[in-house]
């Protein structure tokens, strides 16, 4: 099994450009998004850590944007509660998927939270700014603060386009995107 790892800006279209992998992608934000809806253990931490803010199950996402808005370290107890569970999704989707040529991770703190290894390939989602901002700016839960404060805990850019192997520009079409993927797989296969 090889081990594609998708980097880049937040909007930048990584999880749009892994689906068109064609392979099966483990989406960290979904896995959260299920994490803060189904685990009692999640909500109980997360209450524990951030009583004055976290009231009901399941976990709403307002309350947690109220945390991180109100004291930049609750980001980390936020993270510390959270990652764990998502790496371990992680490890079953690895398991559940071995047999397969490959998979993709679509994980937005994949350098930072050291769950890349030597061995990843790793793609850096390349977009305009332009569109990047477009593309945030539709988000249902878009806020400029909070949006700010998920930027300072992420690594540099150019650290993450140093680290790829691959660099794919998503401001064209998708036959094109397709295209760069099919370079990409014949040249790791």
């Amino acid at each position: 099994m090889i081990i594609i790892g998708i980097v880049g800006d937040i909007g930048s279209g990584k999880s749009y450009v892994a689906k068109l992998f064609g392979y099966p992608v483990f989406n960290a934000d979904n896995e959260v998004t299920k994490i803060y809806k189904n685990s009692k253990y999640c909500f109980r931490k997360l209450k524990y850590k951030l009583p004055k803010y976290i009231k009901s199950f399941p976990v709403n996402k307002t309350e947690l944007m109220n945390a991180i808005l109100a004291n930049k370290k609750n980001i980390y107890k936020v993270n510390r509660i959270v990652h764990p569970l998502v790496r371990k999704q992680m490890n079953l989707f690895l398991f559940k998927n071995k047999k397969k040529k490959f998979v993709i991770l679509d994980i937005p703190l994949l350098l930072e939270n050291k769950i890349y290894k030597k061995n990843f390939f790793l793609v850096f989602i390349q977009a305009k700014k332009s569109d990047i901002s477009k593309r945030i700016k539709k988000r249902k839960n878009f806020n400029k603060k909070l949006f700010s404060k998920l930027k300072e805990i992420q690594l540099p850019l150019d650290y993450k386009k140093k680290k790829s192997n691959f660099i794919i520009k998503n401001n064209y079409t998708k036959k094109n995107i397709k295209r760069d993927i099919q370079n990409i797989l014949s040249k790791i296969s």
